[in-house]
């Protein structure tokens, strides 16, 4: 390889949209309890909307139940606000400064949109590797115009972006499979 392009930095770019979508994942219900589920709640607060963690503890007390401790008292109504317009589906229950927030039982319906929005996650999440690939064949492209590299490297350094690249969204492919099979568990 040449020095027309850092491909551990375009590595490194790359991993980060994995990253990024393993988190979307992450916050997709698929039946049981977890405290990623609530990272996407944005609260009203103090004059801006922060994340739910910046206001609260998101605990999991029971498999089918998540709970919402609330650090501030006059956040409880902000914080339930959040949660009901984030359409995740849930319905929290106020109890004092906490809110208990059941998980229902996901009907075939939510789980084909559960679905859908997995796979819109992954589409965003190849996207966002196009780019980092475009960048990396842009820098091949200048330093061949510049005369920085020859032609045979650059066609070498090209392939290497393009496998690189083949790589990361056959991970995201994998990783969107296995959450399309634990969402469409029954």
């Amino acid at each position: 390889m040449t020095d027309a392009i850092d491909f551990k930095e375009l590595k490194r770019r790359m991993d980060g949209a994995i990253t990024s979508f393993k988190s979307d994942l992450a916050s997709l219900r698929t039946g049981r309890a977890s405290s990623n589920l609530l990272d996407a709640v944005l609260v009203e607060a103090y004059g801006s909307k922060v994340p739910i963690n910046q206001v609260a503890n998101v605990t999991v007390p029971e498999p089918r139940m998540l709970g919402v401790s609330i650090w501030d008292k006059s956040m409880v109504s902000a914080v339930e606000r959040g949660i009901r317009e984030a359409n995740l589906g849930l319905n929290p229950i106020v109890d004092g400064q906490n809110l208990r927030i059941p998980l229902p039982e996901l009907n075939e319906e939510r789980r084909r949109e559960l679905v859908k929005v997995s796979h819109t996650y992954a589409e965003n999440a190849r996207v966002a590797v196009r780019h980092v690939r475009r960048d990396g064949m842009d820098a091949i492209k200048k330093a061949e115009k510049d005369g920085k590299i020859s032609q045979d490297d650059s066609r070498r350094d090209a392939d290497h972006a393009q496998k690189l690249t083949d790589e990361v969204i056959a991970d995201i492919d994998r990783l969107l499979g296995e959450k399309e099979k634990e969402i469409m568990q029954v």
